[in-house]
């Protein structure tokens, strides 16, 4: 099986944090995805949001009056704190890096939206960054620690379909123009579906499977413009930069294989497709993107057998008090950076594929993580 068994750290990962007690966190970036992550961290007992950055201090202190936030302002005030041990970075990706990297040199832990970089080259120069500081940098999704993919997971490591073998993953619709009041930015360089999306089944095919060792894609671009159908630029027309359809075909090192297809081109759509056939049936997996769903195993009989998500059913967050825990306990996280780059790597591999038409291979390699015991609730003091 491709799970790692151990909780074996990196040299960063073996160092706890000083002190003790709950966690200070502070978030840079006040846009729409912040409320989702304030409505957790608030909630999780070993955290404590200590200060919102933003570049709009306006928008900061906003948002730091709606969620009973003490303190907001610019980044530099946040980064000056030493009350803070982890930045949650929710800045558009074309900055995660830079943002990411100030925090590292002010000694900080970091928690990111994905992507974890828009190019290896950076990605490279911010865990090499982080490793020299020994702080963490870990990366998003952190979906595959919700309750519906937990359940999948620990089924498909205690042998419920066998040795899995074969995966086909689905991601295609309109595309995100119709509803987004501003979505120039996911049809710019490092966005598009294979950016956007395919972080969520990547990291979760490499749950499964174990690292990729190289890939092949086909991509093709449906129109050179897209118009805004909602919001206050409705009717304004943008640029479309990068492919809005990828297939890709993905072998891993343990000779297993993929295929998937992130697309923003189809009127009919189908999203949360993953299936995981093995050598002994076949487990269609919960949405990637979602933290909750059921998992339906197919091992031949009259019936399939459903089993509901047993964990937590908290979101976007959940990767933090993880990474505070671990932290705390001097173990590795189970969203490691190393494996938010390796996903970069595999996507980048991708990318190159679609224009050399040629197998690309992906150099980079990482553990699958550990399930996380059913019973964990990240609500709850541990710290």
């Amino acid at each position: 099986m491709a799970f790692s068994t151990t909780t074996a750290a990196s040299p960063a990962a073996e160092q706890s944090s000083p002190g003790g007690g709950r966690v200070g966190v502070g978030v840079v970036g006040a846009g729409v995805i912040s409320n989702e992550y304030l409505k957790n961290l608030t909630a999780f007992a070993d955290l404590e949001v200590r200060f919102i950055a933003d570049i709009d201090t306006q928008r900061a202190a906003e948002q730091a009056e709606a969620w009973g936030v003490p303190h907001s302002g610019s980044y530099e005030e946040l980064l000056a704190r030493d009350d803070i041990e982890i930045v949650v970075n929710l800045t558009i990706p074309a900055v995660h890096v830079e943002v990411a990297l100030q925090a590292v040199a002010a000694g900080k832990h970091v928690w990111g939206e994905k992507p974890y970089a828009l190019d290896r080259e950076s990605g490279r120069r911010l865990k090499e960054a982080a490793e020299q500081a020994g702080v963490r940098v870990a990366v998003a999704p952190d979906t595959f620690l919700g309750a519906g993919l937990q359940t999948a997971l620990r089924s498909v490591r205690d042998g419920s379909i066998g040795t899995p073998l074969t995966a086909l993953t689905l991601f295609q619709v309109p595309g995100p123009e119709s509803w987004h009041p501003s979505p120039e930015f996911l049809f710019a360089r490092g966005a598009g579906p294979l950016f956007d999306i395919g972080p969520y089944y990547l990291t979760t095919l490499v749950q499964v499977f174990g690292p990729i060792r190289r890939v092949a894609a086909t991509g093709s671009q449906a129109r050179a413009t897209r118009v805004i159908g909602s919001g206050p630029k409705a009717g304004t027309e943008f640029p479309v930069e990068v492919p809005t359809h990828v297939s890709a075909l993905i072998e891993f090192e343990s000779g297993a294989s993929a295929q998937s297809v992130f697309s923003f081109d189809s009127k009919l759509p189908r999203a949360g497709f993953v299936e995981i056939a093995g050598s002994e049936g076949t487990a269609v997996f919960p949405d990637p993107n979602m933290f909750d769903g059921e998992t339906t195993l197919h091992t031949g009989g009259e019936e399939p057998q459903v089993i509901p998500a047993e964990g937590s059913f908290h979101t976007r967050g959940t990767g933090v008090v993880e990474l505070a825990q671990s932290i705390r306990a001097g173990r590795r996280e189970r969203v490691p950076g190393d494996l938010a780059f390796h996903v970069l790597d595999a996507m980048v591999s991708i990318a190159e594929s679609v224009e050399s038409g040629q197998f690309v291979e992906v150099t980079s390699t990482v553990e699958s993580s550990a399930p996380l015991d059913a019973d964990w609730d990240p609500t709850q003091p541990s710290l």
